[in-house]
């Protein structure tokens, strides 16, 4: 599963955050350090089911009237102060929390309402940019600490006759989730000496930075949105980084009201339909928020979800079937699994995302929408219904 990692200095509204996409049961306050144990839910990434092209809806559990919701893990920890990478705050255990996030969301408090260490300041006060550069540096300066605490062991490899700069890099930062092709691209791109015993702290630094933009890509969440002057959004902009304007407590109230049967809203939709009884109180407040969702089509936590995975990651979905025609799988349930693999992959790929077995055994694949065999090479598009057939189903 795709794990989405919540980063941001304190006080910025990822608990509220999480929480509204996960409606997990966590502390949300307006104080510094709310999460101190790291929190793990699931959450979903929204896109169009299949069953939008057949005359009913499938009956998977995570489809709402064609509204698809594929899950990802959700991480959320400690917030980042300045100097993290050195132990400051909490800032170690949440980088350490780093190692396995597929992607970061990195929540920022657009309002510009609190200062570096999370702490309440006067709106627009604080440059939100700062909270971009310092996260980012900070996760750029751990990177570089490991590559430095574990170069001794790279100096000593490089004494083996058949040394590959290559595989000892992949095997030192594969822990942080790179891989053998990652290192091999950032190494293209950098400008090094062929001996590791002569590579600088630049070097080393270099290194780390590339990695970790390659394996730890950001998305921004412009959080507070509904009380951020518009030049802060602007600047966010400025940064080059995908911003997605939020309210997350906005959400969480969405999330609520559905729950207890005052709304009707699925996460993701840009507006709602109040179906309970509400005091003034909370059709105000509901209110407030559908004007808000007016000006950026939504509350943005789910066009944040959506946009680290199928943007930053490039995901596409694919559902396997076991039988092409009806789309269902042994028990007669419609569409009932589906899979975010990496734009370009193939049958063979969402037979071992099904099961190993499944992908050891692979013959071929039937396309469930054209009825047609597809060939092994053939790439996987956004909601294709292929059926695996393999020795091992």
């Amino acid at each position: 599963m795709i794990t989405v990692a919540l980063a941001g200095k304190p006080n910025a509204g990822k608990s509220t955050f999480y929480k509204a996409a996960t409606m997990a049961d966590v502390d949300v306050a307006n104080y510094p350090f709310t999460t101190i144990d790291a929190n793990r839910g699931v959450s979903h990434v929204r896109t169009d089911c299949p069953c939008l092209d057949r005359d009913e809806r499938c009956d998977a559990d995570n489809c709402e009237d064609g509204k698809r919701y594929v899950p990802v893990e959700l991480l959320d920890v400690a917030g980042l102060v300045p100097g993290a990478h050195e132990g400051r705050g909490l800032g170690n255990q949440f980088l350490d929390e780093l190692t396995n996030a597929d992607v970061i969301v990195n929540v920022v408090d657009a309002s510009g309402g609190t200062n570096e260490e999370g702490e309440p300041v006067e709106v627009g006060t604080y440059d939100p940019v700062e909270e971009v550069d310092f996260v980012e540096e900070e996760m750029d300066q751990w990177l570089a600490g490991i590559v430095e605490r574990n170069w001794e062991t790279v100096e000593r490899q490089s004494r083996s006759p058949d040394f590959d700069v290559d595989e000892a890099l992949a095997e030192m930062l594969t822990g942080f989730g790179a891989s053998e092709a990652d290192v091999a691209v950032s190494l293209r791109d950098l400008d090094y000496p062929e001996d590791p015993i002569q590579w600088t702290d630049d070097h080393r630094e270099a290194l780390a930075r590339d990695v970790r933009a390659r394996t730890k890509p950001i998305v921004l969440v412009a959080n507070k949105a509904d009380v951020a002057p518009p030049e802060n959004l602007d600047r966010l902009r400025e940064t080059g980084k995908p911003v997605i304007p939020a309210t997350a407590e906005g959400e969480l109230a969405l999330r609520q009201a559905a729950e207890a049967g005052a709304i009707e809203y699925d996460p993701g939709d840009p507006d709602f339909e109040v179906v309970g009884d509400l005091s003034d109180e909370q059709a105000a407040g509901l209110e407030t928020i559908r004007e808000v969702m007016g000006e950026y089509d939504g509350t943005g936590v789910q066009t944040a979800l959506n946009e680290a995975v199928y943007g930053l990651l490039d995901r596409i979905t694919a559902y396997p079937v076991q039988n092409e025609t009806r789309w269902t799988d042994a028990t007669g349930t419609v569409l009932p699994d589906a899979f975010l693999l990496p734009r370009g992959s193939t049958p063979p790929d969402l037979a071992y995302a099904v099961h190993s077995d499944i992908g050891d055994g692979y013959l071929h694949a039937v396309d469930g929408k054209t009825d047609r065999e597809v060939g092994e090479s053939y790439e996987l598009e956004e909601g294709d219904v292929i059926k695996i057939v393999s020795t091992a189903s």
